[in-house]
């Protein structure tokens, strides 16, 4: 058994990419720093181990970035998805500090690489890992350890003790011995509550059964609980949550990025009845991808299907699982188990009558579209009409859930009377929703979680410090 009974300068509580920054940055400071992972050692990492890339600004190319991504662009595209739901402040601080930042985590043994083809044209603003987001935690964990962060695995932190804004101790499951720790500052950086199931179906009742959790299951939102119910001030909407469109035989729990699908701009989307519910070329992938979990949770038994054709398979990165394949509509409809093949042939030929013909380019907004039907598809629209024909079972893959603390720009977790909880503070998703009210873009989650974990290490550090 490890020795507890220290108060240690900063704990942390979180084993994800939000958290490694933290540990690491109070660590480099001089603070002793204990780091607690619910997950045993083979599964670290939070849902970080399944990302790719990471959101950037700046203002000409780089090794990994091409031409330039500027904060006023960035900026607009964050307004954008978020129809504005977004503290400004922190969305521009997060936005400023992400051309920095890179310099410190190659330094923390992050290696980057240029985007792959068919990465959904981001080589523009976002830097790709090297090996990924696997690779992105084991450096941080290898970091952390040679500057003598203590680790903790398969220890779940069940709550913290908070009194008069101050956290006195935390309680801890560890390897199923319950223990008490105490800290002078405290990073929490746990995570949402998707993996938490019951609380989901608080506000989504029996749909949530057919939910599949792309991440970690041990997002339970324990500590997020337990926050809110002692007086920490509240920010997101607890309905909403960054979802997108998964391949319907993914695993419930950890299936990742290799379960994604990015079909859509390239296809048409049915529901279980085989009618269009959304327009599929709204916007540039990245931009509007996450969109689509909820959607497709919102149509009933909160399943979808892509349909495209031959034209279309080589445009976009595959689902780990075969696409559905036939030699007409109607065989791929059956294929696929939606129940009525006649319609699903009746949507696509009316689809294929109101697309008009233009000068299809899948890297920008063009001008091939559909007229006369309802949802319209508005870019990258042409008729499925050439065979075999392919189909993708589609269901709501949930990242992240929204619901978090409300912080400042030092990262102090906020109390409901206005005031800065006197030695907490937030990184990550369990305060995201601060910056993304609703909708998302492609690797901000991993900026976020990198920015305001340094900024939450630097100010626990310095406050332990005095």
């Amino acid at each position: 058994m490890k020795d507890l009974s220290q108060t240690w300068d900063v704990l942390v509580v979180g084993g994800g990419n939000a958290a490694l920054c933290a540990a690491i940055t109070a660590r480099e400071a001089g603070c002793s720093v204990l780091l607690l992972e619910h997950a045993p050692k083979a599964f670290r990492g939070g849902n970080s181990r399944h990302t790719r890339n990471f959101r950037s600004m700046h203002e000409q190319p780089t090794d990994v970035l091409t031409e330039s991504y500027l904060e006023e662009e960035y900026w607009d595209d964050l307004k954008r998805v978020t129809g504005g739901n977004t503290d400004e402040q922190l969305a521009r601080m997060t936005i400023r500090a992400s051309a920095g930042v890179t310099g410190w985590m190659r330094q923390s043994g992050v290696r980057f690489q240029p985007s792959l083809t068919g990465t959904l044209s981001l080589s523009r603003t976002n830097a790709f890992f090297l090996g990924g987001g696997k690779a992105l935690v084991n450096a941080y964990y290898l970091t952390a350890e040679r500057l003598g962060v203590t680790i903790l695995y398969d220890t779940e932190v069940l709550a913290l003790k908070m009194e008069d804004g101050f956290v006195r101790s935390a309680d801890i499951a560890y390897r199923g011995y319950p223990e008490t720790v105490r800290a002078k500052m405290v990073v929490a950086a746990s995570g949402g509550f998707q993996g938490n199931l019951d609380w989901m179906r608080e506000y989504w009742g029996d749909a949530v059964d057919n939910f599949v959790i792309r991440g970690t299951p041990y997002a339970k939102g324990k500590i997020l609980k337990s926050l809110l119910g002692q007086g920490v001030a509240q920010v997101g909407d607890p309905t909403q949550f960054h979802a997108v469109a998964l391949d319907a035989r993914a695993p419930q729990f950890d299936g990742g990025i290799a379960t994604r699908l990015d079909s859509v701009p390239f296809s048409i989307v049915v529901n279980r009845d085989g009618d269009r519910f959304y327009d599929e070329g709204e916007d540039f992938w990245p931009k509007r991808y996450a969109i689509w979990g909820r959607l497709i949770a919102q149509q009933p038994d909160q399943i979808a299907y892509s349909i495209f054709d031959q034209k279309c398979v080589e445009m976009f990165m595959p689902s780990i699982y075969p696409a559905k394949k036939a030699n007409t509509i109607r065989e791929l409809a059956v294929q696929l188990g939606i129940a009525d093949p006649a319609k699903v042939e009746a949507t696509v030929a009316q689809y294929n009558a109101a697309v008009r013909a233009g000068s299809f380019n899948p890297g920008k907004l063009d001008d091939c579209v559909t007229e006369g039907i309802m949802p319209p598809k508005t870019h990258w629209a042409r008729p499925i009409d050439v065979g075999p024909f392919y189909g993708y079972p589609l269901r709501p893959g949930i990242t992240f859930t929204y619901l978090g603390v409300r912080v400042n720009e030092r990262a102090q977790v906020m109390m409901d009377d206005g005031r800065p909880a006197g030695n907490l503070f937030a990184s990550g998703e369990i305060m995201a929703g601060n910056i993304l009210g609703r909708g998302y873009l492609a690797g901000f989650g991993m900026t976020i979680g990198t920015i305001f974990g340094r900024i939450a290490g630097q100010e626990a550090a310095k406050n332990a410090r005095n």
